[in-house]
């Protein structure tokens, strides 16, 4: 239904934006600094299940829209682009701040920390907007089942996304001792990020389906 090289870019631009500070990183991060690893896995399970809710409602809902209006297709995937360019300013805009910078928390049980990363994540407008915008450019209506390919996709995004993340929290304490020696490094990665996602921005425009 999907060739290697589809999804290996879908793969690349799921792993790109896992990557990208936002409220989901920002959560389990804080918890792992403040709590330990078990914290911030426990925080990470529960936004893997708010990616479950998102996927399910992008799913049924782009399946339904774009069936009864084809030419839907190009006004998102324009839509998508722009999305992504947007993620580019995000990355290099200057006064940016880091996610491994230390908060003071409260220690909560584990059941609030699950929670927590549920409503964080169902709250994240970053997710929400990334199912919408950057579905569509991979779907392909003559090749079968709209909602299934969705689905498809969805499992590649969030196997890419959980384990981007469990990497980041089983790192996080020495990536945020890193940041503070290199503040260059920060910078750099920063600027390594918006390039991708700008190219992938334009790849997305100016394919021809």
């Amino acid at each position: 239904m999907f060739t290697l090289q589809e999804i290996a870019l879908f793969a690349l631009a799921a792993a790109v934006l896992a990557l990208t500070p936002g409220p989901n990183m920002v959560y389990y991060v804080s918890r792992t600094l403040c709590q330990g690893r078990g914290a911030g896995l426990l925080s990470l399970a529960g936004v893997v299940v708010g990616f479950l809710f998102h996927l399910t409602m992008a799913a049924l809902g782009l399946t339904a829209v774009l069936m009864a209006v084809p030419f839907a297709f190009e006004a998102i995937k324009f839509a998508g682009a722009a999305y992504l360019l947007w993620m580019a300013w995000q990355a290099v805009r200057p006064g940016g701040g880091s996610p491994f910078e230390p908060r003071a928390l409260p220690h909560d049980p584990p059941a609030v920390l699950f929670r927590m990363g549920l409503v964080t994540n169902l709250l994240n407008p970053k997710v929400a907007v990334f199912y919408v915008s950057f579905f569509p450019q991979f779907l392909h209506p003559e090749r079968g089942d709209l909602l299934l390919q969705s689905f498809m996709l969805g499992g590649v995004q969030i196997t890419v996304s959980t384990l981007v993340n469990f990497c980041i929290v089983l790192g996080a304490a020495q990536i945020a001792r890193f940041l503070q020696r290199s503040p260059g490094w920060m910078r750099a990665q920063r600027w390594i990020m918006g390039t991708v996602l700008g190219l992938l921005a334009a790849r997305l425009a100016f394919e021809r389906r």
